[in-house]
Parts: structure tokens; sequence; C-alpha cells
């Protein structure tokens, strides 16, 4: 049972700890999305692109700093090609959403946009977070620890069996 209440706990500070990246994340998102809106006269799904690429790069940072900090980093190179691969994913998904909305409804107020891009990303992180868990940010084997005065190992969350003398 100890086994089982340890991995939910652990899953659920990973998840409080996606949650708070993300969350920033989306500030990031939807900040960068309105100031390029505002700013310029670029294309709504456009202007929605720009704004999740820079999430995008402020989430990696986020992700393997923070939330995956003690997961494996041996493979650098194959971290950041799945994370841009899954992130593209993601993008496609969320301003997709936009897209319909926009182009297929006729709904470009800055409200509605505002609430489809909002859309998009809720969607696009359920995503992410399965992907980024299972495949970019993997975590390291459990490592067995030898049991004192044996060859005998214990999986983690066993407590070391004490001698009777």
């Amino acid at each position: 049972m100890e086994q089982g209440s340890s991995g939910l706990r652990r899953l659920f500070r990973e998840v409080a700890k996606f949650g708070a990246v993300g969350g920033a994340g989306v500030l990031v998102n939807l900040g960068v999305f309105n100031l390029v809106r505002q700013a310029t006269d670029l294309q709504v799904v456009r202007a929605s692109v720009i704004a999740t690429v820079v999430a995008i790069v402020f989430n990696y940072v986020g992700f393997r700093y923070f939330t995956y900090r003690d997961r494996d980093k041996s493979r650098r190179t194959r971290e950041m090609s799945l994370f841009l691969l899954f992130s593209v994913i993601g993008l496609v998904i969320e301003n997709g959403v936009l897209y319909t909305a926009t182009y297929g409804f006729g709904w470009d107020s800055s409200l509605q946009s505002n609430i489809f891009k909002f859309l998009g990303i809720g969607i696009a992180t359920l995503f992410r977070f399965w992907s980024y868990r299972s495949w970019v940010f993997r975590a390291l084997p459990v490592r067995e620890e030898p049991v004192a005065g044996g060859g005998a190992t214990r999986g983690a969350g066993e407590r070391p069996r004490q001698r009777v003398p």
C-alpha cells in the first residue's frame, strides 16, 4: 500500500510542478499573443503561433530545470528533438482550435480569440503532459540498493530488514 501511495504522491507533485510551469507558460503565451495583436497587424493565428513559440522556449527551461530536473539528462539532443516534435504537435492542436473558431465560424473579436486561444492551450496541454512525461523527460530506472550483509537487493520504497540479535 505504501508503494502505491508514494507513487501517487510523486505523480501529484509532478502534476503540480507541471501545472506551475505550464500556468506561467500560459500567461507568457496569452501576454505575447495580445501584445503582438495590439502592436502589429498580423492575422490572429500568426500572432498566436509567435506567442506559442515564445511559450515553448519558456516552458522547456521550466520543465528541464524545475519540473523534470531529476530526470535523465544523458541524451540532451534526443530530449530537445522530442520536445520540439511534441511541442509542434501541441502548437498545431492549440492553433487549430483558434483557426477553426476564427476562420470556420468567424469568431474574431479580441474576447473570442482569447477564449479559443485558451481552450486550444488546454487541449494541447493534455497532449503535452502525456508526451513530455512519457517520451521526453524519461524517468531514470529505479536504483536498487544492496542490503547490508547479503547479496539481496531491495526496491525503492522498501525499508531495510532489521536483524534480530
